[in-house]
């Protein structure tokens, strides 16, 4: 199959799924990886039991690896409301998640001391922030648009983004309230960033633009009482330059991981009006 058609707001769209754009930094291997919150990479090594060794250079009939990482700080992942709340074991009953038409947008962020917002508890003026108006200013030509998926690029957009190490209270740029407010009333139900948190690497313990993005009262741990419970966001994917800003169909592959958060893979497909 090279080519779907699908409806959407209405209107009929046609992907081109010859073209497809995967937005996953590959987890482990030797080269560098990206990892957040913590100092370790991935660990791997092989499964050596009862004389048994999952490696074929070391002797082994087969290769069997065991893999250490924590989903939430290597690599790219798929997170839910569970990660915010005592109810963690969510994310299988939201997954897989069906295709949804996305806008692909690059921002270029903002001095959080040139933003007009509410402060979190934790922040200093020179925080590189996403803000409402630049959420906004991105979206604009596309705003007539029924998409309900954004993916987000930041500038500057180097590769160095699939191996970074994310140390420090305020180590990427994070999201305004305001700015989650207006992805909110847009009706964004799948988000994917190029960051490795909607919110400050340390702001406090709010995680108010998690919150908010899941309709979740400042401080709730209770999942039944999320307005958007099964919204969806992607984290630490990287976005190649090639893919330009636009409309896409997006496939988002989710491990089935009975937990708040799993790797996960993005993936693009090019997308035209097909008319009639």
């Amino acid at each position: 199959m090279r080519q779907l058609e699908f409806m959407e707001g209405g209107r009929r769209w046609r992907a081109d799924l010859g073209h497809g754009h995967d937005l996953a930094i590959t987890l482990g291997g030797d080269g560098p990886q990206p990892r957040f919150f913590v100092d370790d990479a991935v660990r791997t090594a092989a499964l050596r039991i009862a004389g048994f060794t999952g490696s074929v250079a070391d002797g082994g009939s087969c290769n069997c690896a065991v893999h250490e990482f924590a989903p939430h700080c290597h690599g790219t992942h798929t997170e839910c409301v569970g990660h915010v709340t005592r109810q963690s074991n969510l994310l299988p009953t939201l997954t897989p998640a069906p295709l949804a038409l996305a806008l692909v947008v690059t921002i270029d962020p903002e001095q959080l001391r040139s933003v007009p917002d509410t402060r979190g508890r934790v922040s200093a003026d020179d925080d590189q922030v996403i803000s409402r108006a630049g959420l906004a200013s991105a979206a604009e030509p596309m705003a007539h648009i029924p998409w309900t998926a954004l993916v987000i690029r930041t500038l500057p957009n180097d590769e160095h983004k699939q191996g970074k190490h994310y140390t420090g209270p305020c180590p990427a740029p994070y999201f305004t309230v305001d700015a989650m407010q207006w992805l909110v009333a847009r009706g964004v139900v799948s988000l994917v960033v190029d960051l490795p948190s909607l919110d400050r690497g340390d702001d406090g313990g709010e995680l108010a633009a998690h919150r908010c993005y899941w309709g979740l009262a400042p401080g709730s741990t209770d999942a039944a009482t999320a307005g958007r419970g099964t919204a969806l966001v992607t984290e630490l994917a990287y976005v190649p330059d090639e893919v330009r800003d636009g409309l896409y169909l997006l496939d988002l592959q989710v491990a089935a991981f009975a937990a708040d958060a799993a790797p996960s893979r993005p993936v693009l497909y090019p997308v035209t009006e097909a008319r009639p």
